[in-house]
């Protein structure tokens, strides 16, 4: 046996040499994986057959390996198969066997098992049957292996696979913070890198629609030009990854600065100037990427459609140019933008404006992605486009995602060919680790989270201080233009002002806010050196920094484009200390600056909270009456509820805030039809779900909830519910539901199942596709669900105990229902939810029930 080893390993060794010879004379990336894999299974049926294991066995390769693709540094991974659980001395024999393995070189990943425990396995964990799904037969008990394959195959439900694998995606993408545009990015699992395509491979096999660019071809889902775009962004991939291993005689799938220069004179590039030769070969890589995450989105489009048809669907007309195909925006004619290219921007606006479209059809996103070369200067000339444009940062929602939709298909740089020239580009220094125009759409993302009451948590004084601040959108455009100069040489603040203003003026911007975004651009940098470099117990900073600043406005401008600016950088870099110095940089200011708008700040919480007093007054009621509770209450609190909830919450417990017992209260909705509910009671395990299932058992729809916890750990509650049956009863119905769920809580009283009750016809015939996401914030302690399903009774039930069998704790919740569209967020923490498995089986169990 020793001596068989010793030959294997110098057979291991040798054939490693031979293929990077080859690999380097050939440059054939699709040939060395292939010759890599039929020489393992050589060796390893040299070793296989020299044990002599009993027939009834199976040695199978999964994963990579079983699909015929192995790099030079990647896991050999096996499936063992056998008819019944090993015995001692067939397991001592398997041990002795994995052991020679390792001895001879190679990286084992290998698991012994019954066809039953894969099943079991591949039911548990999506990861497991996917690499199950390309097992591939070595040697030994070829019928066993058949039944393995029939069984596996026959437990496969394609649709579900493919949801599976879809959150499986979106939960890769969540951890890579959704750009595959890292300076230094991991091209296996960030977006854009191997496994975006491999996932079309796997759900497309899983489908049978085959496991070939070529079989995706005749299926349908490819044209020609497609498909040889798709294997030249495979090739590079491919190839990157074989140089890295031979490179490093490793696995490493992280494409560290260490080795870009290297790899780049293997490229053949050469440094000028302008770039460096990495720089060179990094443009090429996020070019690529951005060309996958594209090919990604369209093909696993198709395909989804292809396993869940919506031809019943007919099309709903939105405009003369546009229509809708279930959640999707489509054209109504694929040559629009050839005929009328000022569509283009109309595009983004509809989604921003139907919050129902939660993407675009395959058709619509190609048919854009060609329409780049309609934007020629006389385009931008255009008074239309222009206003079109700037309409676009003024939106109250879908402002990040499509502004990032513009530049994965390359709108945005055509547009601002100044925004173009820094697509792709290298930033060399010691915090920023995206390329300019990810950092630049990062920051655009943290102002419109300021905004955003589901992360007030994170961004409490960010999120006040924005509720106060008029016309936000000027904030979207300084971010556009902060960091665009850069790499021109020179001061990049400097140049990107002149653009700036080039900008405004050419947009009609007003000279108010023209004169507000470029002083951003110019002095975006300021806010950061003062707080972190210079003494700010020194009255003279503060004098100066107030005169540059001037006014409260510029203050907040300032303030609030530094925060997010620093949090864009890198998710590391941002840390309390840089918190503080901030906030201490500007309340000192704001002190020193003396404006009226210090001390009387106006905005949308402010008033709500001078509402609320007012009315407080007609029932006599102190000056102070509301500071206990509003001391316990944050941002959120004030975002979501109105004044006269605020005012009505205050009144019912201003005197009852440290009581032990719950309080529960009803009334008749103040503006409109239904029953407003409101409970204060100590924050608790299930307490949620126990709330939820007693309000729906009375017969009622929760139309709206928004869900608090208070600074001190008691949950404040609101609810609006709509009777389903219109018994007209509402009135004799206020002192029973605020009497038995009173009682329910004060005795602790189990959760109670709600009636499934009715789905409406409307939903019947037009049903909603369930839609779940599950974001983590940036310090991974919270997580954000949102969830889109089809309105009815008991939702909100099994929701709750959905997240209480994950042992989650809800923090709070914002409930809304648009006609029989149900869009509730909540936010979450705790149990088994710092598991990305666990996500994606929560994700996938909600899918699943919200289901009508």
């Amino acid at each position: 046996m020793d001596q068989l080893i010793a030959t294997l390993r110098g057979e291991v060794k040798a054939m490693q040499q031979t293929l990077r010879t080859d690999y380097e004379r050939s440059n054939d990336a699709r040939g060395l994986l292939i010759a890599r894999s039929n020489q393992v299974d050589k060796v390893l049926l040299k070793l296989w057959n020299h044990l002599d294991f009993p027939r009834s066995l199976t040695l199978a390769a999964v994963g990579g390996y079983g699909r015929g693709e192995l790099y030079p540094a990647s896991d050999v991974d096996l499936l063992i198969l056998l008819t019944q659980p090993a015995e001692p001395l067939l397991q001592e024999k398997l041990e002795k066997l994995v052991g020679a393995f390792w001895d001879i070189g190679l990286e084992i990943g290998h698991s012994v098992r019954t066809i039953q425990e894969c099943l079991d396995e591949a039911g548990n964990e999506i990861s497991v049957q996917t690499a199950l799904l390309e097992a591939r037969f070595l040697s030994g008990n070829e019928k066993l292996f058949d039944t393995f394959q029939k069984r596996l195959h026959g437990n496969l439900d394609p649709l579900v696979f493919f949801e599976a694998k879809r959150l499986e995606q979106q939960e890769r993408y969540l951890r890579f913070h959704e750009t595959p545009y890292n300076l230094e990015p991991n091209f296996k699992e960030a977006p854009g890198g191997l496994r975006d395509l491999q996932i079309i491979f796997w759900v497309a096999k899983a489908a049978g629609f085959g496991d070939t660019w070529e079989d995706l071809q005749r299926n349908g889902f490819l044209t020609r030009e497609s498909l040889i775009h798709a294997q030249q962004c495979e090739e590079f991939l491919r190839n990157l990854r074989i140089r890295m291993h031979f490179q490093l005689g490793r696995r490493e799938d992280r494409l560290m600065f260490d080795y870009q220069s290297t790899l780049a004179g293997q490229y053949g590039f050469v440094s000028t100037q302008a770039t460096r030769a990495s720089e060179q070969l990094m443009q090429g890589y996020y070019r690529n990427a951005k060309a996958i995450t594209l090919l990604n989105t369209i093909l696993m489009q198709n395909i989804g459609t292809a396993l869940a048809p919506e031809s019943e669907k007919l099309p709903q007309r939105i405009d003369d140019d546009f229509q809708s195909v279930g959640n999707l925006l489509d054209l109504r004619d694929e040559d629009l933008f050839a005929h009328k290219p000022a569509a283009i921007f109309d595009t983004f606006i509809v989604m921003q404006e139907h919050h129902e479209l939660h993407g675009m059809t395959a058709r619509t996103l190609l048919a854009l992605w060609r329409a780049r070369q309609y934007i020629t200067p006389g385009f931008r000339a255009d008074p239309a486009n222009r206003a079109a444009f700037l309409t676009l940062f003024k939106s109250e929602r879908g402002i990040v995602h499509e502004f990032r939709r513009m530049n994965q298909l390359d709108i945005l740089g055509a547009y601002l060919p100044a925004f173009g020239r820094i697509v792709g580009q290298m930033q060399h220094d010691l915090f920023h680790v995206y390329t300019v125009d990810q950092h630049i759409l990062q920051v655009f993302r943290n102002i419109r989270r300021f905004t955003m009451s589901e992360f007030a948590h994170e961004y409490p004084f960010c999120t006040r201080t924005i509720s106060n601040f008029d016309r936000p959108w000027v904030l979207y455009v300084a971010a556009i233009f902060h960091d665009i100069a850069k790499g021109r040489g020179g001061d990049h603040s400097e140049l990107g002002t002149a653009d700036a203003r080039a900008f405004c003026e050419e947009h009609l911007i007003s000279t108010e806010d023209t004169e507000l975004i470029v002083w951003l651009v110019k002095n975006h940098l300021i806010m950061s050196r003062v707080a972190q470099k210079e003494d700010l117990s020194d009255p003279d900073v503060i004098e100066n920094f107030a005169r540059l600043v001037g006014d409260a406005r510029h203050l907040a401008a300032l303030y609030l484009l530094t925060h997010a600016d620093i949090r864009g950088t890198s998710p590391k870099v941002w840390n309390q200390w840089k918190g503080k110095l901030l906030y201490d940089l500007y309340t000192l200011t704001q002190r020193h600056l003396g404006d009226e708008n210090v001390t009387a700040p106006h905005g949308i919480i402010t008033e709500r909270q001078a509402e609320a007093m007012r009315l407080l007054r007609f029932f006599a009621l102190s000056e102070t009456v509301h500071e206990r509770l509003w001391k316990q209450l944050d941002t959120v609190y004030f975002l979501r509820h109105s004044a006269e909830e605020i005012a009505w919450h205050t009144r019912s417990l201003h005197y009852r805030i440290f009581n032990d017992q719950p309080v529960v209260r009803a009334r008749l909705h103040q503006e409109g039809n239904g029953i407003q509910v409101m409970v204060y009671t100590k924050d608790q395990p299930d307490l949620f779900a126990r709330i939820v299932g007693f309000l729906a058992r009375t017969g009622y729809n929760i139309v709206d909830a928004k869900v608090h916890t208070t600074e001190h750990g008691y949950a404040l509650d609101s609810f609006v519910l709509l009777d389903i049956s219109q018994r007209d009863n509402d009135r004799e119905m206020l002192s029973y539901i605020e009497h038995e769920l009173e009682y329910r809580l004060i005795h602790q009283l189990p959760a109670e199942k709600p009636s499934s009750g009715r789905v409406s016809r409307q939903v019947k015939h037009f049903p909603i596709k369930p839609e779940v996401t599950i974001q983590g914030d940036e310090r991974g302690a919270h997580f954000i669900l949102s969830l889109i399903a089809a309105d009815r009774p008991g939702l909100l039930y099994t929701v709750a105990k959905a997240l209480t069998e994950h042992g989650a704790n809800l923090h709070t919740a914002k409930i809304t229902t648009l006609g029989e569209r149900a869009e509730d967020v909540f936010l979450i923490s705790g149990g088994d939810l710092q598991l990305s498995s666990s996500r994606i089986k929560l994700e996938t169990e909600l899918m699943e029930q919200l289901k009508v």
